[in-house]
């Protein structure tokens, strides 16, 4: 796949990714960054200003935890307004990632 169309195709997905395992568990913007790396390639850089975005529109809200070694850390987690967002967007991407398969893998005709 070109570069340029997969670096779209990963940042149109990051949103609902991140809004997706903030709905598995409260997080660090580090540990989230990791798991995105991991799954998707998405780097680091990406996810800081996307998670400030998000706390500015109120989809998620942090709170410190103390930590054994180091500094507290900052945790993510989904508002109301943010559990209503990613169950929206869940839905979206289902519903277009369904006909784009259909297309691309079923032989619809357009």
């Amino acid at each position: 796949m070109p570069d340029a169309i997969e670096i779209q195709l990963k940042k149109g997905a990051l949103e609902l990714c991140v809004l997706a395992l903030l709905h598995a568990s409260d997080n660090y913007a580090y540990e989230i960054a990791s798991s995105l790396a991991d799954a998707i390639g998405m780097g680091e850089g990406t996810i800081y200003p996307l998670m400030r975005r998000l706390q500015a529109e109120r989809l998620v809200e942090t709170y410190l935890v103390e930590s054994p070694a180091g500094p507290p850390r900052k945790y993510y987690r989904l508002t109301e307004a943010g559990r209503q967002s990613f169950n929206s967007q869940k839905a979206a991407w289902t519903s277009f990632s369904g006909a784009v398969d259909q297309i691309v893998f079923g032989g619809a005709k357009a």
